[in-house]
């Protein structure tokens, strides 16, 4: 089987999503669940805990990468950078809101920093130098962007960007977008944990497990099984 048939299968997924929407639009009885706000998940984080909100391509990896990342204690599948009207999986897989598939990740810092998060967020979850796209999916809900919860981690991201263009680690520039966190919204259960429960989908062994692979290769101080 091809690299081509291998990565059909998330855009199958999300086909179907769109056939579902175009159902439930078509029914008038459905019509209301759509109208009904997303609920934005704290993101306060516990006592002793923060929160970082990252996005690069399917959330799927992401949120597999962050969870064997030592002091992370959690982390949920979502979109961010949109309104709560909108955070639906059929609508933004379409492409037909400003959200971007995104994690949030509830870390100890005292475990981890958040730059060490960057650190893995830059070099093994995603490649921050494609605009709008992400491997093989393509769309602005596929962007590379830091949802950043106060102007420290503002700041942070900003000079290690900054670093990262300098020493010229990457080929082109970085076009990671900065944006102020003003809502997450997790998604549905069929998409938490992904990767754990379907490590055998075509496409997550493609495109989202040599992260894994990379990631203890290149942070062995940070992998956890």
């Amino acid at each position: 089987m091809s690299i081509h048939n291998f990565t059909l299968s998330r855009h199958l997924i999300r086909n179907l999503s769109i056939i579902s929407l175009t159902v439930v639009l078509l029914c008038g009885a459905s019509l209301v669940i759509l109208r009904t706000p997303a609920t934005d998940i704290s993101t306060v984080a516990p006592q002793g805990k923060q929160v970082a909100v990252f996005a690069g391509g399917c959330y799927w990896g992401m949120e597999a990468v962050f969870e064997h990342v030592k002091g992370v204690s959690d982390v949920v599948s979502g979109f961010s950078g949109g309104s709560a009207k909108t955070a639906n999986y059929g609508l933004v897989s379409a492409g037909l809101t400003n959200h971007a598939e995104s994690v949030k990740i509830t870390y100890d810092p005292s475990l981890i920093s958040y730059s060490q998060l960057l650190h893995v967020y830059f070099l093994v979850a995603h490649d921050p130098t494609q605009l709008n796209r992400q491997g093989p999916d393509s769309g602005q809900q596929y962007r590379s962007a830091i949802f950043f919860a106060n102007d420290q981690q503002k700041q942070v991201a900003q000079e290690y960007i900054a670093q990262l263009n300098k020493s010229q680690i990457f080929p082109q520039q970085i076009v990671t977008q900065l944006a102020p966190l003003q809502g997450f919204y997790q998604a549905a259960a069929y998409h938490q944990n992904y990767i754990a429960r379907h490590p055998g989908n075509p496409y997550v062994v493609v495109n989202d497990l040599p992260k894994l692979v990379k990631l203890q290769a290149q942070f062995p101080n940070l992998y956890k099984n």
